[in-house]
């Protein structure tokens, strides 16, 4: 057989080793025992090109008269006048092309990296040094011993390059295959498992139950599902930042899973929340499991050299007695986590009030959403006077929702729930329009009566609340004095330098501006001298008890002094009784607002009420009306 036809034949067998090779290593080595086994060559081996100091060939795998050949040279590709350097697979790899030695004996040991006595000894007569080229780099060599001298002509040289080609190319495609799969297993690893800590995410725990919800079923056995709410995850991520948030988080993660062990499955599934399924499990069970994830879970964690306590509170709920699906069985652990706050253990099982409270809060939200579109909701008054002069002096607006099935809703109800529903700012919106329209409607029957309207913080931080209330007193040309607007001062107090601005902007449009709640915001001196407003009002509650409560007669006093010192009007709320309305005209306030002075009554019954109402006859002196409502 002439040197070509074993060349082909070579060739041919590394092309079958091609099609069927699954991995990099197995190719190598097959091509290896394809050369010598079939080819007949002395020896092959193939090495990777290294990009250290020393520019090393690694060799990769080797097959034939091969015995301690690996320990005998020293392999590199660097440029140099050392043997290894000039040896015929250094050469390869520089240039990219073939290089060979066609007879040892004639070379005295000067181009090859192992001594020539060894060469000849092992049989290595010829050498052929083909560069394994990928994206135009040689990446590595492919190197063939043959017995005879003379072995590579030019056509065997030919037919082997070619082989060492394919090699190349294999070894892109195997390496492009193992990036696709990785790259695959990266996708689904992202779509099933959380980012920050590796936990599965809810996509998987909901396929994990699934799974032990249909064996549970199968086996006739009950299972539980714990779900963990992290405490002050928010608070410590506004504080202290979103990396020390995450931390807690990772931190919570990790301790959870030990505490779980190896039999339970531990999920993130959602910002500051964890859910536990436990197979096989009884409310008892479940139960001790919350007990000692309690007791170990809320060590202090340490946050930028600071030891913080966490909180955590962990809902159950079980398979079949809570339900059969995942979604069922999460959300009414969430249910249980949520009541669990309120509980010293700070763990509990599901009891479900709170399931069903939720489907008839997310009703009402859907309806006041409507019923503040198709303007559906009622706007009230509730009258304010002057103490000294017992003349009423204003009114404050206040919106009601009569609800065709449930009748009139509290009114902190579905202030509750526009809060939850993110309707403030419609809310908001209907109050201030309503309010113009009925100042408007006074106004044209000679009714010179103040309208006041309370804004939250959500309003404060709209940034299109100063343009909606500049055109409403275009679109009804009402004089700003008969417009009037309370803030709380939690409210101020969220965003002490946003609120600062937005009042400035109100009051240049000439409107009288209300401090609400006054008391109980622990506002600064500091701040309170620089807010453009006019008045404060008293929280109801100081008023309500400062004839019975020294403290919160000092209250009172003491922000009468201070509201007069700073030459503002001082407003109580809660006047529910003629002796707190001597009290306060004895303490110097201004304006009282509550049962004793007027109940909040439908709009358009106000003219009819003031006629009625003693407030439109003051007694002599400003003294009380003596007529208690």
């Amino acid at each position: 057989m002439s040197y070509a036809e074993r060349a082909l034949r070579t060739l041919s067998a590394g092309n079958r080793t091609l099609l069927r090779a699954q991995d990099e290593q197995t190719l190598l080595q097959e091509m290896c025992r394809v050369i010598v086994e079939l080819g007949g060559y002395r020896m092959a081996w193939v090495g990777y090109a290294q990009h250290d100091e020393a520019r090393t060939i690694r060799p990769m795998a080797h097959l034939g008269f091969d015995e301690g050949f690996l320990e005998l040279g020293r392999f590199t590709w660097a440029e140099g006048e050392s043997e290894e350097s000039r040896g015929p697979t250094a050469q390869a790899i520089r240039s990219g092309k073939p290089a060979v030695v066609q007879d040892t004996t004639k070379l005295a040991g000067t181009q090859l990296p192992i001594p020539l006595a060894e060469t000849l000894r092992r049989g290595y007569a010829s050498i052929a040094a083909f560069p394994l080229i990928i994206e135009r780099e040689a990446i590595g060599n492919l190197t063939i011993f043959a017995a005879e001298p003379d072995a590579f002509d030019e056509c065997e040289r030919n037919l082997l390059a070619e082989m060492a080609d394919d090699l190349a190319f294999g070894i892109a495609t195997l390496r492009m295959r193992e990036r696709h799969r990785e790259a695959e297993e990266t996708i689904r690893h992202m779509a099933y498992f959380d980012a920050l800590t590796d936990l599965p995410n809810r996509s998987s725990l909901n396929a994990r139950l699934a799974a032990e919800i249909a064996q549970a079923q199968k086996e006739n056995q009950s299972m539980a599902v714990l779900l963990m709410k992290v405490g002050r995850f928010q608070e410590i991520s506004d504080t202290l930042g979103y990396l020390e948030g995450d931390h807690l988080i990772v931190e919570m993660g990790k301790r959870l899973l030990h505490i779980a062990g190896p039999n339970k499955s531990v999920a993130r599934v959602g910002e500051d929340e964890f859910a536990i399924i436990m197979p096989h499990a009884s409310a008892e069970a479940a139960s001790r499991v919350a007990h000692h994830a309690m007791r170990d879970v809320c060590d202090p964690v340490s946050f930028a050299g600071l030891a913080m306590d966490p909180h955590a509170y962990i809902g159950i709920s079980l398979f079949p007695g809570h339900g059969n699906t995942p979604e069922t069985l999460l959300r009414r652990a969430k249910i249980a986590a949520v009541q669990a706050r309120r509980t010293a253990c700070k763990y509990t099982l599901y009891k479900g009030t709170e399931d069903r409270e939720s489907t008839q809060r997310l009703a009402l939200m859907s309806e006041l959403r409507s019923a503040i579109d198709q303007n559906e909701l009622l706007l009230y008054c509730q009258p304010k006077v002057a103490i000294r002069s017992g003349e009423i002096c204003g009114a404050e607006a206040l919106v009601r929702w009569q609800h065709p099935q449930h009748g009139m809703i509290a009114t902190g109800d579905f202030i509750a729930l526009a809060e939850r529903a993110g309707l403030i700012m419609p809310l908001t919106r209907w109050v201030l329009e309503a309010a113009f329209r009925q100042s408007y409607a006074w106004l044209e029957r000679g009714i010179r009566r103040p309208l006041s309207v309370n804004l939250s913080a959500q309003d404060l931080r709209d940034p299109r609340l100063i343009d909606r209330i500049s055109g409403l007193f275009a679109t009804w040309a009402l004089p700003p004095e008969l417009m009037q607007f309370e803030l709380t001062e939690s409210a101020l107090m969220e965003d002490p330098a946003g609120a600062l601005e937005t009042l400035g902007h109100l009051k240049d449009l000439g409107v009288e501006l209300y401090i609400d709640d006054f008391g109980i915001g622990y506002s600064s001196l500091s701040y309170l001298q620089k807010l453009p407003v006019d008045s404060l009002k008293i929280d109801h509650s100081f008023v309500t008890s400062m004839l019975t409560n020294a403290g919160s007669e000092v209250i009172v006093h003491s922000t009468v002094e201070l509201g007069h010192n700073l030459g503002l009007g001082v407003v109580a709320e809660g006047v529910e009784s003629e002796a707190l309305w001597d009290h306060l005209q004895e303490l110097g306030c201004d304006t009282a607002q509550g049962h004793f002075v007027g109940r909040p009554i439908p709009t358009a019954q106000f003219d009819e009420w003031e006629a009625q109402s003693p407030w439109s006859h003051p007694a002599p002196d400003g003294a009380s009306a003596g007529v208690l409502h």
